[in-house]
């Protein structure tokens, strides 16, 4: 019975010693697997968002809103009557909670602006031009909201000269950011302090939401927009230039 136990403890200690060392393989084939995937480009980017990227889909939802004002703009000085004030209410209030209250005063003010301001950049020089069209986009957004809230236009003429001039003013405000502000910034952030600012934004975010701030916007600027019919992405196809061929802008598929 003895020598039964040892030949059995013995097999089964070799069986053991055996699953290890696969998995030892099996794990080592995986890592390599992952290696060779990265250095050739093939790995899946995940769904993780950095802080940079948070903030230019942000200008994304945000010139979505500035879209709305200018189509809007061009039919309050040709015919009022067709424009409803409910829709640039829900652009305008949008706007204030995402925009302003969020991405302005929270990150951009909060985080980015000082950081660039001690770097010594010359992107520094934008920042009082840019802290003061802030300041003038929340005296507007007040404007709008006060001319829409009883649920009629009132002077179109100057609601549409307002709303033209916000979006003017924003468009080149978005692309200065986006293109000088925000790389001056992580250029001031070692990658340990990038990666965790990307964690703060994510946590100040939530907490000024409570839930993901991003997505809920963008389902309420696509609900506005399908309500003025400019959801259709084809319909801002710009025409042929003189003696260019007319080609065919494929239709949306279904969302």
């Amino acid at each position: 019975m003895d020598i039964i136990r040892r030949k059995w403890l013995t097999t089964l200690c070799g069986a053991g010693a055996g699953l290890v060392l696969l998995s030892c393989d099996l794990k080592s084939a995986k890592d390599e697997e992952e290696e060779r995937a990265e250095k050739e480009g093939k790995a899946n980017a995940g769904t993780e968002v950095n802080a940079t990227e948070d903030l230019m889909r942000e200008h994304g939802v945000l010139r979505r809103c500035l879209l709305i004002y200018e189509e809007t703009a061009a039919k309050l000085l040709s015919n009022a009557g067709i424009v409803p004030a409910d829709s640039l209410l829900k652009t305008a209030t949008l706007f204030r909670s995402f925009g302003e209250e969020y991405h302005e005063k929270q990150l951009e003010e909060g985080r980015i602006f000082p950081g660039v301001q001690k770097s010594a950049s010359l992107a520094a020089a934008y920042l009082g031009v840019l802290n003061a069209q802030h300041q003038r986009g929340r005296e507007i957004t007040d404007y709008i909201i006060s001319a829409t809230k009883a649920g009629k236009i009132g002077n179109a003429a100057e609601l549409a000269r307002a709303i033209g001039a916000f979006a003017r003013m924003y468009h080149h405000h978005a692309a200065v950011e986006d293109t000088i502000i925000f790389p001056a910034w992580k250029a001031t952030l070692t990658k340990d302090e990038f990666d965790k600012v990307s964690d703060d934004f994510e946590e100040i975010e939530h907490k000024q939401f409570g839930k993901d701030g991003f997505a809920d916007a963008t389902t309420q600027i696509a609900d506005i927009e399908a309500s003025l019919g400019l959801a259709d992405l084809g319909q801002f196809t710009a025409p042929p230039p003189p003696g260019a061929k007319e080609t065919e802008t494929p239709a949306e598929k279904p969302k």
